[in-house]
Order: C-alpha cells, then sequence, then structure tokens
C-alpha cells in the first residue's frame, strides 16, 4: 500500500487538463504507439469538439522512481460547475490534487471553488504553473497569485508545459513525494466509495470505486448502502486504458466493479460498497442524491416520434444518471417529457447528444427551476412547470432557490458586471482583491434569473475575462407570478413562465412584440395578450390580410362599398370563430432569446 498514490487534477476550464494528463500517461507509457492522440481521456466526440471534460475518468499509471514502482491512480475530474458533485466524489477518493493554473489567464472561479473543496478533503495540493511556453504567459505575475491563495513557497509552485512536456517529470517525481500514501486497514470490513459509474451494453452498469479499508475478491456478495441492493462482485479489476481483471484488490487500490446492474438508478455516485456477511459499521459521509436544478421540457418535433425518444433517453440515462425525466403534454406541442438538468451546460449537452447519437429532433421549451409553494393550510409542494402551479388565491407564498456566486474579474469590467447582477436581483455579499488588479465579487442570485442568458452575458461584457462559478445556497421567499400568453383568448401553455413580478411587465410587453413578428398573419385579427391571472398587462395585434373586395367599384356611390365591405366584414367574425392560430416552432425558441 505504501506505494500506491491517488491524485486528481483540478483546474478551471481550458487550463490545460487534459492534455496534461495526455503527457502523464504518455512519459509513464501507459500510453503508447497508435493509443496516442490529443485528449486520451476525453472519450466522447462532443468532449473533444468542445475541449471540456464532461465524464470523469479514471486511469492507472506505473511510475519507476528510486528503485522503487509506484502505482499512480489519476481519478480526472469535470472542469465545468454543473458536474461539481461529481468532483466532490472524485476527489473525496484521492490523498493528493494538482491545482492547474494557466500562466497566461491567472486564477479563476472555479480554481478557487474546487481548490477549497479539495482543502476540506485535507488533500495535499501541487501548485503547477501550465502552458508557460505561450508567448503570453506571465509565469512571475501568476505564481504570486498562487503562493498568495494557498500560502505555499514560491519553490513549491511547479512549471510545465502540457504541450511541450517540459516539467512533466518533475511533476511525477511531486506526486511520488508529496502526496502520502492511502491510509487504511485492509483486515477492517470492506468500505468502498463509488466515484463514477459507465454503462456498457454488454456488461450492464459498470462502477469505478476506491477501497478506504478491507479486501475485496471476485465473486464475493457485496451489498450497495444507499440503495440497499445486494450483487455478487463478477468481475473485479484496475482501470488502466483498458479494464484489467484481478483476482482481489485490497485497501487503497482503485478498481471497477462488474456485477450485472440493468438500470443506472441502482448505482449512485457517493454510495459505500460492502460484504454482505460482515458489513461495515456505517457508510462513507458526504453521500446525497444529485438534484437536478434546471427543468424544460423536450418534445419530439414529430408527434409520432415519442415513444423514440423515451427510448432515446432512457439510454442516456444510463450513460448518465443524473438525467431525469417524466411525460408530459403540452395543447401547443403534442406529448413529450420534462426533463430535469444539472444546469445549463448539461441541458445544451443532452440535446447535442440526442440529436448525434440518436438523431433525434427535439424543440426545448424555456428552462424553469423548480419552486417550492406553500399553500394557505401551510403544506409545501414542489413545482417545476409554471402550468403545474395551483391558483393565485390558493398560494400563500412561493420560495425560489438562490445561489451563491464567484465572479473572478479585472477591475475594468466591475461596474457593468454589478450592473447585470442587480438587474439580475443580486445581492453583493462581498468583494475583495485576489492580487494586482484582479477582483472577487461573491454575489447571491436567484437561479431562476441566470439559467436563461446570464453567463453569456458575463463573458460578452467583460469580453470574455471574467470567470464564473456557484452552487446552491437556500430557497427565499419571493414575489414570483405566473405570466400567461394568450392568443385570441386561447392560453399557449409552452409559453407560460414564473417570473418576478417586477419583471412581469416588461417581459410580457417584449415577448407579445416578438410574437407578433413571428406569428404570420391569418384572414382575421389575432390577438396576442400577456396576462397574469385574470389582468391583461400588455397586447399587440396582428392585423388580417384582407381581399380588396372594393376593387370592381369604380366611382357611383359610398353606399355601394360600404355594402361590399360590411358583408366582409361578417365573413372575418365567423372565420374568427373557427379560426385557430398556427404558432411556429421559431416562436418558442425565440422566447428564449429575447434579448
Amino acid at each position: 500500500m505504501k506505494n500506491i498514490r491517488n491524485f486528481c487534477i483540478i483546474a478551471h476550464i481550458d487550463h490545460g487538463k487534459s492534455t496534461l494528463a495526455d503527457r502523464l500517461l504518455e512519459y509513464t507509457n501507459t500510453v503508447s504507439g497508435k493509443d496516442l492522440q490529443n485528449q486520451v481521456l476525453d472519450d466522447m466526440e462532443l468532449e473533444r469538439e468542445r475541449g471540456i471534460t464532461i465524464k470523469s475518468h479514471a486511469i492507472q499509471m506505473e511510475y519507476k522512481k528510486g528503485g522503487e514502482t509506484y502505482k499512480l491512480n489519476l481519478i480526472d475530474t469535470p472542469g465545468h460547475v454543473d458536474f461539481s458533485y461529481e468532483v466532490s466524489r472524485s476527489i473525496a477518493a484521492c490523498e493528493g490534487a494538482l491545482l492547474i493554473v494557466d500562466a497566461s489567464q491567472g486564477i479563476q472561479a472555479q480554481t478557487i471553488s474546487n481548490l477549497y473543496m479539495a482543502i476540506d478533503n485535507d488533500l495535499e495540493i501541487i501548485p503547477v504553473l501550465n502552458k508557460i511556453d505561450l508567448p503570453s504567459a506571465q509565469p512571475e505575475e501568476v505564481e504570486d497569485q498562487i503562493v498568495s491563495l494557498l500560502g505555499c513557497k514560491p519553490e513549491d509552485v511547479l512549471r510545465a508545459s502540457g504541450k511541450t512536456g517540459e516539467g512533466v517529470l518533475d511533476i511525477l517525481d511531486a506526486i511520488v513525494e508529496r502526496v502520502p500514501a492511502p491510509k487504511g486497514d485492509s483486515e477492517a470490513p470492506l468500505q468502498c466509495l463509488i466515484f463514477d459509474s459507465v454503462f456498457n451494453p454488454f456488461r450492464g452498469i459498470i462502477a469505478y470505486f476506491k477501497i478506504v479499508n478491507g479486501t475485496i475478491r471476485t465473486n464475493d456478495k457485496v451489498k450497495f448502502v444507499a440503495t440497499a441492493k445486494q450483487y455478487e462482485a463478477d468481475e473485479i479489476g484496475t482501470l488502466k486504458l483498458d479494464m484489467v481483471p484481478k483476482k482481489e484488490l485490497s485497501a487503497g487500490d482503485v478498481g471497477y466493479i462488474i456485477s450485472g446492474i440493468k438500470t443506472s438508478k441502482e448505482v449512485k455516485v457517493g454510495d459505500t460498497i460492502t460484504h454482505i456477511a460482515r458489513p461495515c459499521d456505517k457508510a462513507i459521509a458526504g453521500f446525497e442524491e444529485v438534484k437536478p436544478m434546471v427543468f424544460a421540457g423536450v418534445y419530439p418535433i414529430d408527434p409520432q416520434d415519442f415513444e423514440d425518444l423515451r427510448a432515446s433517453l432512457e439510454k442516456l440515462q444510463l450513460n448518465d444518471a443524473s438525467l431525469t425525466f417524466q411525460p408530459e403534454s403540452s395543447v401547443a406541442l403534442g406529448f413529450g417529457f420534462r426533463c430535469g438538468f444539472l444546469g445549463l451546460l448539461h441541458m445544451e449537452i443532452i440535446q447535442e447528444r440526442l440529436d448525434r447519437e440518436f438523431d433525434m429532433d427535439v424543440i426545448t421549451t424555456v428552462p424553469n427551476v423548480s419552486y417550492k409553494v406553500y399553500d394557505k393550510k401551510g403544506n409545501m409542494m414542489e413545482v417545476h412547470n409554471p402550468s403545474g402551479l395551483p391558483e393565485p388565491t390558493l398560494i400563500d407564498h412561493i420560495e425560489e432557490p438562490f445561489i451563491r456566486a464567484s465572479i473572478i474579474t479585472t477591475t475594468d469590467y466591475i461596474g457593468p458586471i454589478m450592473t447585470l447582477c442587480l438587474g439580475k436581483r443580486g445581492e453583493l455579499i462581498k468583494q475583495e482583491y485576489i492580487s494586482g488588479n484582479r477582483i472577487e465579487l461573491i454575489y447571491d442570485l436567484p437561479l431562476g434569473e441566470i439559467v436563461i442568458d446570464f453567463y453569456d452575458k458575463l463573458k460578452s461584457i467583460s469580453k470574455g475575462y471574467a470567470s464564473f462559478d456557484y452552487h446552491i445556497h437556500d430557497f427565499r421567499e419571493s414575489k414570483l407570478v405566473k405570466l400567461d400568453i394568450l392568443l385570441n383568448g386561447e392560453t399557449v401553455d409552452a409559453l407560460s413562465t414564473l417570473t418576478h413580478f417586477d419583471n412581469a411587465e416588461p417581459f410580457g410587453r417584449r415577448m407579445c412584440e416578438k410574437l407578433k413578428e413571428l406569428i404570420p398573419r391569418q384572414q382575421f385579427d389575432v390577438a396576442i395578450q400577456a396576462a397574469i391571472g385574470a389582468k391583461i398587462i400588455a397586447r399587440e395585434t396582428v392585423k388580417a390580410v384582407r381581399k380588396d373586395v372594393t376593387a370592381k367599384c369604380y366611382g357611383g356611390d359610398i353606399s355601394r362599398k360600404r355594402k361590399l365591405l360590411e358583408k366582409q366584414k361578417k365573413g372575418k367574425k365567423r372565420m374568427k370563430q373557427i379560426g385557430t392560430v398556427e404558432v411556429p416552432q421559431k416562436a418558442f425558441l425565440a422566447v428564449l432569446k429575447l434579448d
């Protein structure tokens, strides 16, 4: 056990985490020849294209130093805010972490939040200054930032370049020297932490785990504590580029278990595995159910594809247990599903994967968050969809989720960023200078305000320099109202939104103006109205297209023209009674991009 080192890599998006992991694998000869390609650990086409890690991976390397062979287990972590629970479980399975900072960009918001998570788990932090080969690199300045953040010595900061391979051997030496060996008792009752799971179409769900105490052998009878399900360990082993079966693994090892599990809900990240015959007395702390934060309706463009969409979502759920969905129907869009996502990036990725892997054309409605609605009797219900809201007369108050956001930026952009956050009903908690002209702003913001376009706006007003990280903080009482859109007096449920009372009128007005442009003209007038309950707050009218019935009258008495116009008016009135308004698909998408 003294020769095992478990470590993870934490960094902000695009600070060169995957490239550095490639070099580590190359220098330890774990991957060679034709397997050597960029982003070895990112095996999804989408990850390579966007240059982000969506699914965390684990891989074992062997490194010889001082006549001994060390087993280095690298547990890769996703970089984006949406997957922070997965990151926390990966960190819990390690004893050390490489903190990677881009030498040209300096410390960013996610670097700090992941770092705090690592410090909470008592990991040994090895700071690495990456991309020092770039012409725009400022190694001295960024090194000072790291020293002031970590309180370490300047000589502890390693300089490296994932692209050229400079400094990679120093990193490997530092992992062996600085990261402590795992503590644990291989004779104690079995206690393993599940930090990830993947789906294999032939073998079922494969769980990745780290053994904290005890020993596991092939064909042992095990149980998963949180789900209380029991299985037989058909195969266990360690993770190289492929899976390597082993007869037994003991405390400190990182490996996988295959036990023929068919449904993804049975394997929960953060759960504990133990023996049935000799169970451990308590589960590993920190387990929680992954809760979706953003909800949206996903509907097939062709209603006949409903069953295909269900099958596609079920297959996606096997790969990604944090996706939740349930059937719902809408008058405007037909049958579809209400899906729960971890955040906006997660939602975008699921849409992309539905399109690429399953060839499904879908419409996604406006994303909502979950609200807690209290009625006059004091009962609480969770509402994910505006149409599920009870009558206004029955509601006592509504609570909405608030996030604690950390925004790191240079001082030039403080003004516009503060204006943006205040416009989103944000509350400034504190601001502090990190180093030089970089400042960290801590805000409390309602999650419902940031799910649509906050991140894009933040990036554009700060010219891409501001970085943003958040976690769910609490639920607070808010004055929220349901805004309905009516077309000729009929409510279009897919366009309903829950919004704050102060924003309702301008939002309703903008919606009506946008829909006026998008709804094609009919043979009759179409009234577009925004309403809160029974009160109409905005209205636009799409004028009727009409035939020129008076064209054949030249000269003569006005009454002849009037007679024809009256006749036409009656026809229009009759048509309006039976006319229905077609709402084009573009209208649903345009509401997402209102500004």
